[in-house]
């Protein structure tokens, strides 16, 4: 069982930069591969960016990449996502999720633990 904690949303301005966390409890961090998804209002969550295990892989939305990088601190069972160069079109509520597994996916049902979320407004 893992639990998922969100943090570093905010209300920023176009062109900003934030830095989301995800704290995750339990000792067996660095068994998951970690994925953050977003949901806008009246749109599906969709797929942000994940990565392996050891950090070794990342993987990106095409409408984020090259603006949002995922890292991890598996000493301090920790996920992020730098997110750079914000456009009001990445509004929405952000989720991290934990998948007990080596492969990474960028699809919801691959992962078995989501955070509660975090509320990330740009404003143009």
């Amino acid at each position: 069982q893992v639990q998922l904690v969100e943090s570093g949303g905010g209300l920023v301005q176009a062109g900003d930069s934030l830095r989301l966390s995800c704290a995750a409890s339990g000792r067996t961090f660095s068994s998951y591969a970690m994925g953050w998804f977003r949901q806008a209002p009246g749109k599906e969550r969709e797929f942000v960016a994940a990565i392996s295990r050891s950090g070794a892989s990342t993987y990106y939305t095409d409408s984020v990449k090259g603006r949002f990088t995922i890292s991890r601190d598996n000493a301090k069972n920790t996920v992020y996502l730098q997110m750079n160069s914000l456009k009001p079109e990445d509004t929405a509520v952000y989720y991290c999720a934990a998948r007990n597994a080596i492969v990474v996916t960028t699809t919801l049902g691959g992962y078995d633990y989501w955070g509660q979320g975090t509320q990330v407004t740009v404003s143009s």
